[in-house]
């Protein structure tokens, strides 16, 4: 057995060596021929292509394949990147658009502000509304203006479509404005067209209760409420919104400024009759025993 391994590998090792001669061979004939400039030469070259690559397709067809993943795998990276860049893109318009549409709203409030009609004798100065201390007892807001501004307690605050409220704390740099929402407040209006005189009533809610009517039943929904002017706190003419009913049959005021939306406010001048020097005693008056005994007795006057 070891006798006819040994002859195998005689004739195995001469026959390797002999083919890897041929071959290499035959590559340097193929690399001479394929090096030679000449007519005769070229045209046996194109012969043997012409032959020799049609019937090779199928050996190419891996190749061509695998180049085609390729260029097809950049190609989807190249997408890849890009579908990145456009969410990027997309996400900036997006924040854009957002401020686009902020600014337009706050334009439009403005615009606003600017074609509400009120008495040629009224000035007024608007303010930004900084914070809102609204809660289920006490409904204000605080702006941005003060005593600097030359506000004064009393004075009538409205957005660019109603009567908002009055300022109630002047500081140096800012105002509190008590809503008309306010459960403390309280408004003598008119309703228009029939002249009927109320009271708004704030309780709390986003349409306060109108009561204290001279005749109810000259009052239907829809009816325009404006202040009257009573008291000389308020200016007249000031439209606050019109007559609803609600489910219980109780009349009350659908106000017409946008609470929902409080950012600018103008602070009406409104110099009257009396001057609020203590807005504590704004809606109610000092009852106390003190004060009571300080109101003179009326009555006959004494026998000389």
């Amino acid at each position: 057995m070891a006798r006819d391994r040994s002859q195998s590998d005689d004739y195995t090792g001469p026959l390797k060596r002999l083919l890897a001669s041929v071959l290499v061979l035959v590559l340097i004939a193929i690399f001479v021929v394929w090096r030679i400039d000449s007519p005769r030469v070229e045209r046996f070259r194109a012969q043997v292509v012409d032959k020799v690559v049609p019937n090779f397709e199928w050996a190419m067809a891996p190749v061509t394949a695998t180049i085609t993943l390729i260029r097809d795998f950049q190609s989807y990276q190249s997408l890849y990147e890009q579908n990145q860049e456009l969410k990027r893109e997309l996400q900036k318009m997006r924040k854009w658009k957002e401020a686009a549409v902020q600014l337009g709203q706050e334009n439009a409030r403005l615009l606003d502000l600017n074609k509400v009609r009120l008495d040629p004798r009224l000035t007024f100065i608007t303010g930004v509304v900084m914070a809102d201390s609204g809660s289920p007892f006490r409904q204000s807001v605080v702006i941005n203006i003060g005593a600097r501004d030359g506000i004064l307690d009393g004075w009538a605050a409205m957005d660019g479509l109603g009567l908002v409220g009055r300022i109630s704390g002047v500081g140096e740099n800012t105002s509190r404005i008590i809503l008309l929402t306010d459960a403390t407040s309280r408004v003598p209006v008119t309703v228009q067209p029939s002249g009927q005189q109320g009271l708004l009533i704030g309780d709390n809610t986003l349409a306060p209760v109108i009561d204290f009517l001279e005749n109810a039943d000259a009052v239907r929904p829809g009816d325009r409420v404006v202040s009257s002017g009573d008291g000389g706190v308020f200016p007249s003419g000031i439209l606050i919104g019109e007559i609803a009913l609600d489910p219980g049959g109780r009349m009350r005021v659908r106000l017409a400024a946008d609470y929902e939306r409080l950012e600018f406010l103008r602070v009406l001048r409104h110099h009257g009759r009396e001057r609020i020097l203590d807005p504590g005693n704004l809606i109610l008056p000092d009852t106390t025993p003190e004060a009571a005994a300080t109101v003179p007795a009326t009555g006959g006057g004494a026998d000389g």
